[in-house]
Protein backbone atom coordinates (compact mmCIF):
# COMPACT_ATOMS: atom_id res chain seq x y z
CA UNK A 1 0.00 0.00 0.00
CA UNK A 2 2.73 2.52 0.99
CA UNK A 3 4.31 1.76 -2.13
CA UNK A 4 1.17 2.42 -4.10
CA UNK A 5 0.29 5.98 -2.84
CA UNK A 6 3.94 7.01 -3.80
CA UNK A 7 4.31 5.41 -7.32
CA UNK A 8 0.94 7.19 -7.86
CA UNK A 9 2.44 10.47 -6.53
CA UNK A 10 5.42 10.64 -8.40
CA UNK A 11 3.58 9.65 -11.73
CA UNK A 12 1.43 12.60 -11.55
CA UNK A 13 4.98 14.78 -10.48
CA UNK A 14 3.46 15.71 -7.79
CA UNK A 15 5.45 16.42 -4.04
CA UNK A 16 4.43 15.42 -0.64
CA UNK A 17 3.72 18.23 0.53
CA UNK A 18 1.40 19.03 -2.36
CA UNK A 19 -0.55 15.78 -1.27
CA UNK A 20 -0.48 16.85 2.00
CA UNK A 21 -1.80 20.23 1.17
CA UNK A 22 -4.61 18.36 -0.47
CA UNK A 23 -5.62 16.22 2.13
CA UNK A 24 -4.93 18.69 5.04
CA UNK A 25 -1.90 17.53 6.99
CA UNK A 26 1.67 18.09 7.12
CA UNK A 27 4.33 17.15 4.83
CA UNK A 28 5.66 15.09 7.76
CA UNK A 29 2.68 13.01 8.26
CA UNK A 30 2.07 12.14 4.77
CA UNK A 31 5.83 11.07 4.69
CA UNK A 32 5.03 8.65 7.19
CA UNK A 33 2.07 7.24 5.44
CA UNK A 34 4.56 6.58 2.28
CA UNK A 35 7.26 5.57 4.36
CA UNK A 36 5.11 2.67 6.63
CA UNK A 37 5.56 4.72 9.90
CA UNK A 38 1.92 5.14 10.54
CA UNK A 39 -1.21 3.86 9.43
CA UNK A 40 -3.31 5.70 7.05
CA UNK A 41 -6.55 6.57 8.49
CA UNK A 42 -9.77 4.88 6.37
CA UNK A 43 -10.97 9.03 5.84
CA UNK A 44 -7.27 9.78 4.19
CA UNK A 45 -7.78 6.29 1.91
CA UNK A 46 -11.02 7.49 0.78
CA UNK A 47 -9.59 11.14 0.09
CA UNK A 48 -6.79 9.77 -1.93
CA UNK A 49 -8.64 7.43 -3.89
CA UNK A 50 -10.93 10.45 -4.89
CA UNK A 51 -8.02 12.39 -5.82
CA UNK A 52 -6.13 10.04 -7.81
CA UNK A 53 -9.22 8.65 -9.36
CA UNK A 54 -8.57 5.25 -8.23
CA UNK A 55 -10.12 2.42 -5.77
CA UNK A 56 -9.25 2.10 -2.21
CA UNK A 57 -8.69 -1.54 -2.90
CA UNK A 58 -5.94 -0.62 -5.65
CA UNK A 59 -4.38 1.77 -2.97
CA UNK A 60 -4.89 -0.90 -0.21
CA UNK A 61 -3.27 -3.37 -3.00
CA UNK A 62 -6.27 -5.71 -2.77
CA UNK A 63 -6.07 -5.50 -6.56
CA UNK A 64 -4.32 -4.79 -9.12
CA UNK A 65 -7.31 -2.28 -11.04
CA UNK A 66 -7.40 1.15 -10.30
CA UNK A 67 -10.98 1.32 -11.94
CA UNK A 68 -13.49 2.76 -9.30
CA UNK A 69 -16.64 0.52 -9.52
CA UNK A 70 -19.95 1.80 -9.30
Amino acid sequence: MYKRIRDLREDRDLTQKAIARALNCSQQVYSNYELGLRDIPTDILIKLSGFYGVSVDYILGISDDPTIKK
